[in-house]
């Protein structure tokens, strides 16, 4: 999977013709048909997608070889992935999520704070869900600049900062 990123995930169907709702993951969210073929994470499937419409949640599309209602409601709830090298280039302060998820979380005294388990936003900004070691629950540490001032993917770690308190 490492060469897959996940752009974008089936919500549903649309209509009985087989068209499916459609939310994008990347940064132009119209991009997300650019990269197509897109496969399911397991890489049982394939599709080519060509995008129908606008909806208030992202986009309605056609799926290659989904013909009917009952056919797109079985994909609901599934995440699209395109290989790496079909996605464009970051500028070096930019990230895609799947390079973040795994990656050692340490305080700037060099101390472990924990793993990164996924990359969340609920709209004001990115959100890093730390799994501390020996602690049951997570920590939502805020994706800045300010908050967390290295990402070395080479040395597959993060330095952070946390807000005082947070920990």
């Amino acid at each position: 999977m490492d060469d897959l990123i996940c752009v974008g995930a089936i919500a549903g169907s649309f209509g009985v013709k087989g068209d499916v709702r459609l939310k994008s993951f990347c940064a132009d969210p119209a991009a997300i048909a650019d990269y197509a073929p897109l496969s399911l994470g397991d890489g049982t499937r394939s599709f080519d997608v060509a995008l129908t419409g606008t909806i208030k949640t992202g986009f309605t599309a056609r799926l290659s070889g989904v013909t009917n209602k009952e056919q797109a409601d079985a994909l609901r709830g599934l995440r699209l992935y395109a290989p790496r090298d079909r996605l464009p280039s970051l500028p070096a302060d930019e990230y895609y999520h799947a390079d973040l998820i795994g990656l050692a979380v340490h305080d700037t005294g060099g101390a472990l704070i924990g793993t990164v388990q996924a990359v969340l936003n609920h709209g004001a900004t990115d959100l890093l869900e730390i799994k501390r070691p020996g602690v049951g629950e997570t920590v939502l540490l805020p994706f800045t600049l300010e908050a967390v001032p290295t990402v070395d993917l080479t040395a597959a770690r993060i330095i952070a900062d946390p807000p005082e308190g947070l920990l």
